[in-house]
């Protein structure tokens, strides 16, 4: 099957989680590390990101984040196509920044 802009996945993950306590910091550690330890990469603070070759794919990292979850705070999952990924703006205060192109995904036949 052809990989493309509207079959390839981004899985984001935003978290608001306490950090009141201990424990609180020790699960947001414990969730920060799981999400990372399956590939996901810090876009902004609080913001993580996965590029996932397939919503079959994205489905099995969604899956390893809600088994990460913790007991409390507020965790958001959202898949996008690269062909809306794509439409991006970043900037850095007023100035605007190229966007850095998606990972390469080798096709195996």
């Amino acid at each position: 099957m052809k990989l493309d802009e509207y079959r390839i996945m981004w899985v984001l993950v935003f978290f608001d989680l306490p950090t009141d306590t201990k424990k609180d910091r020790k699960n947001y550690a414990n969730f920060r590390k799981g999400i990372m330890k399956d590939g996901f990469d810090m876009f902004q603070f609080s913001i993580y990101l996965r590029h996932c070759p397939s919503r079959e794919n994205s489905d099995v990292h969604v899956k390893r984040v809600k088994s990460v979850l913790p007991p409390r705070g507020h965790v958001g999952i959202l898949r996008i196509t690269d062909q809306q990924f794509g439409e991006i703006e970043i900037f850095y205060g007023r100035k605007k920044e190229e966007v850095k192109a998606p990972p390469q995904q080798l096709e195996l036949f």
